[in-house]
C-alpha cells in the first residue's frame, strides 16, 4: 500500500507562508553576507558567520518543506518512512532551539533601561570601504539624542579596525558627532578594538566598570553585548538600544544568533 502524502489545506497555506518568509530571509542573508565580505576588513570573520547562516537557513528551510509537502515522510517504504520520522524530530528540535535564540535576541533589543550617567558606551561597527553603514549613523544619532538629555555624560566611542582610508570605527564617530554638535571634551576614542569582547576590555581600563553606564548599540546587537559588557566586569549596565536598517535586519539577526550560539552553546 502506499503511503498517504496528501497535505490538508491548511498545512499547505501555513507551508506556503513559511517557505515565502524563510525564502525573503535567505535571500536577505544572501546578498548583504555578499556585500560585507566584499568590502569589510576582517573578511575572515564574516565568511566564518556566514557559513553558520546558511546552515540555519538550510535548517528552517527543510522544517519549512516538511510541513508543506511531508517531505520526510513521503516514501511508501516502512524503513525509510522511519528513518523520515526521526530527521523530522531532529529538524523540529534544531527548529525550536533557534527559534529560543532568535527570540532572545530579538527581545533583548527591546529592552530600554537607559537613565542618567556619567559614562555611555557606544559601540562602533565595521565600515565597509572605509564608509560607515546606516546602523552606525543610527548609534551614533541614538548617541547625541542622549548626550541632549543628559548633558553631564560623556560619551566613549570603541571601535578600531581601520579601513581604506586609515580611519578607524571611533575616529569615524568622532568626527561625525563634532559635525553635530558634540563638543570635543564630552568624547573619549579608544581606537584599539576589533571586537565587542575588546570594546569592553579596553574601555575597562579608561572607566570604572563598577560605575552605571549606558551601554548604546544597535537593538539586534544588545543582547550579546550586554553579556559581554558584564564578562569584562561591568556591573551596572543601563541599555539603550538604537533602530537599525530593515534591509540587513535578516542578516544582522541571524549573524547574532550564531555568534551568540557559538558563545553559549560551545564557548567560542
Amino acid at each position: 500500500m502506499e503511503a498517504k502524502t496528501r497535505t490538508s489545506p491548511a498545512r499547505r497555506i501555513i507551508g506556503d507562508i513559511l517557505l515565502v518568509l524563510i525564502g525573503i530571509f535567505t535571500i536577505d542573508i544572501i546578498i548583504v553576507e555578499i556585500i560585507k565580505i566584499s568590502s569589510v576588513v576582517l573578511k575572515s570573520d564574516y565568511i566564518e558567520v556566514f557559513r553558520y547562516e546558511l546552515i540555519i537557513c538550510a535548517v528552517l528551510l527543510l522544517f519549512a518543506l516538511d510541513v508543506r509537502f511531508k517531505l520526510f515522510t513521503r516514501s511508501k517504504h516502512a524503513f525509510l518512512r522511519a528513518v523520515g520520522w526521526v530527521l523530522r524530530i531532529v529538524v523540529v528540535l534544531l527548529t525550536l532551539v533557534l527559534a529560543f535564540f532568535f527570540g532572545k535576541v530579538i527581545r533583548g533589543g527591546m529592552i530600554d533601561t537607559s537613565g542618567p550617567a556619567d559614562n555611555a558606551i557606544v559601540l562602533g561597527l565595521a565600515l565597509r570601504k572605509g564608509q560607515p553603514v546606516a546602523d552606525l549613523y543610527d548609534r551614533l544619532d541614538t548617541a547625541q539624542a542622549y548626550l541632549e538629555e543628559y548633558p553631564d555624560a560623556r560619551l566613549i566611542l570603541t571601535g578600531g579596525n581601520a579601513g581604506e582610508a586609515d580611519l578607524s570605527e571611533a575616529a569615524f564617530m568622532h568626527d561625525y558627532l563634532l559635525k553635530l554638535g558634540v563638543p570635543d571634551e564630552k568624547m573619549i576614542i579608544e581606537d584599539q578594538a576589533t571586537d565587542t569582547k575588546e570594546n569592553f576590555l579596553y574601555t575597562a581600563e579608561i572607566i570604572d566598570p563598577a560605575e552605571p553606564v549606558v551601554l548604546i548599540t544597535s537593538d539586534y546587537h544588545m543582547d550579546r553585548a550586554a553579556r559581554t559588557a558584564e564578562s569584562a566586569g561591568f556591573t551596572n549596565i543601563l541599555r539603550l538600544p538604537a533602530p537599525s536598517s530593515p534591509l540587513c535586519y535578516c542578516d544582522d539577526l541571524a549573524s547574532e544568533v550564531v555568534l551568540l550560539i557559538n558563545e553559549l552553546i560551545f564557548k567560542r
